[in-house]
């Protein structure tokens, strides 16, 4: 969001009211983390692949009348972005580590998580019921992880407990109660409604869904809602026990339905009126909103899949990936009609295990569209990765390559090359490349082309120049702009 409207996220220094504290549950994968909060709510998870909790959900209990929002998050390996992102919409953090385990790859990642984005966090020992449990060596392990506990030299509280029996629950919820009073949480009672969100969905029979967590102000029936991709009017607010309400408070979960384009996952979302853009509207009828940011970098993607299940995985796995927009998604083969709402929307085509048609082929050789398909989900990532990471290299407007020196006086030498990309102008101030690094830069003040004056000179074409610099150029070198 842009900055101004990201401040309106802070609460101000009037109108002040505590709010319960929101509680993310981390640690590795089988260390108990959904059972300790099945137990605590008294209620059982749904039914999951594997056993393995696979998305964010969030839920209210109460312990000494005092309400705890808990976001679950999940611990297998492929889904370390969406631990990440619960980390940083949470307030507090539970760490759990089995006590017949110990540290583990996903536990070391969670320390990271929480320590990066300064989460105060507790350790829950957990499985303590296990006859293999060993509660000294976990203290011994989570000190040599940089954890130090209370009583080994360090601050951080801890509770031993069993999700399975629930000996240690009540006691680790007061520490929870006790750090959260100690961070002194608020919130203004005036302040428009913003929040986190961290699921989204298109249902068959009640359309796109998002799940929220509130961080301030208030959120109501028939507010106006936008996020940085998606904008709507809340039609129907329901608490995390499905209840239809008129308004919640922050710490709350609130699932949204108004939403006219799918929110991304972890994404801000403020209610009231905001200055947005319509910036596109795809042959599909899809209208694209966003939030104008200066010099933001996006990439946008379309997604096929060859069956709905596996198109729900890849989509909900993308969409925790940074500084992705989703334009659409649908089930069967690549087709020529994919390939055009890519060239219009200036989208590349993600395939999971859908055929690439022929004529979709030759449409996107012929458009330059980029087709990534596979029917391993990971390399779809790596490859997804590799395009991301073009972001953060900077816009080259022209790439010269020198291949000849004919000599320098008083910081000027007269150079020679050949326009590698794009094009290069008189009078432009470039850097020098070296091996790939900038060693320097430098201006061109006169430009030739066949031994005459050249306002500019176009790829594959060659120059002579007087280029002025404190770097000495040598041949091989590039001049970058």
């Amino acid at each position: 969001m842009a900055e101004n409207q990201t401040q309106n996220l802070k609460p101000k220094t009037q109108n002040l009211l505590p709010r319960s504290p929101i509680v993310v549950v981390m640690g590795h994968v089988d260390h108990g983390k959904t059972t300790l909060l099945s137990y605590i709510r008294k209620t059982k998870m749904p039914k999951e692949a594997g056993g393995i909790t696979q998305s964010i959900g969030a839920y209210v209990i109460t312990h000494n009348s005092k309400p705890i929002t808990f976001i679950d998050t999940p611990g297998h390996e492929a889904f370390s972005k969406m631990r990440q992102r619960g980390a940083k919409i949470a307030d507090l953090g539970i760490l759990v580590v089995a006590a017949d385990e110990g540290i583990k790859p996903q536990t070391k990642e969670a320390i990271e998580i929480l320590q990066k984005s300064e989460t105060p966090f507790v350790v829950a020992v957990n499985k303590i019921d296990k006859p293999a449990a060993d509660i000294e060596r976990i203290k011994q392990e989570l000190m040599q992880a940089g954890v130090l506990l209370e009583g080994f030299g360090g601050n951080i509280s801890w509770q031993a407990v069993s999700a399975k029996t629930g000996e240690g629950i009540n006691e680790l919820l007061d520490l929870i109660l006790l750090a959260a009073e100690m961070e002194g949480l608020t919130y203004d009672l005036e302040s428009r409604g913003s929040g986190v969100i961290i699921e989204s969905k298109v249902d068959s029979s009640r359309g796109i869904t998002a799940v929220t967590i509130i961080k301030n102000g208030v959120l109501k029936i028939g507010d106006e809602i936008a996020t940085q991709s998606a904008i709507g009017k809340i039609r129907i607010l329901e608490n995390f026990l499905g209840e239809r309400v008129a308004q919640l408070e922050p710490s709350n979960p609130a699932l949204i339905l108004g939403f006219e384009t799918l929110p991304q996952i972890g994404e801000e979302f403020m209610s009231g009126k905001i200055e947005l853009s319509i910036y596109d509207r795809s042959p599909a009828g899809r209208a694209e909103i966003e939030i104008k940011i200066e010099g933001e970098k996006r990439i946008n993607l379309i997604l096929k899949a060859d069956v709905s299940g596996l198109l729900e995985d890849l989509s909900g796995i993308i969409k925790t990936f940074p500084n992705v927009k989703i334009i659409n998604e649908s089930v069967g083969d690549i087709t020529d009609g994919d390939v055009k709402l890519a060239l219009s929307t200036n989208s590349i085509i993600i395939g999971f295990k859908s055929r690439l048609i022929k004529a979709a082929e030759n449409l996107a050789k012929a458009q330059s569209v980029k087709i990534i398909s596979s029917d391993i989900i990971y390399d779809l990532f790596k490859n997804l990765e590799v395009e991301l990471k073009k972001l953060e290299a900077p816009i080259i407007n022209g790439r010269l390559e020198i291949l000849g020196v004919f000599g320098k006086k008083d910081g000027r030498q007269i150079i020679g090359g050949r326009v590698m990309e794009g094009s290069f102008k008189n009078n432009s101030t470039v850097d020098i490349q070296r091996n790939e690094k900038v060693i320097g830069n430098g201006k061109i003040i006169n430009l030739q082309k066949n031994k005459k004056d050249a306002g500019q000179v176009q790829k594959d074409e060659e120059c002579g120049m007087l280029f002025e610099s404190e770097t000495t150029i040598n041949i091989g070198d590039q001049l970058i702009y």
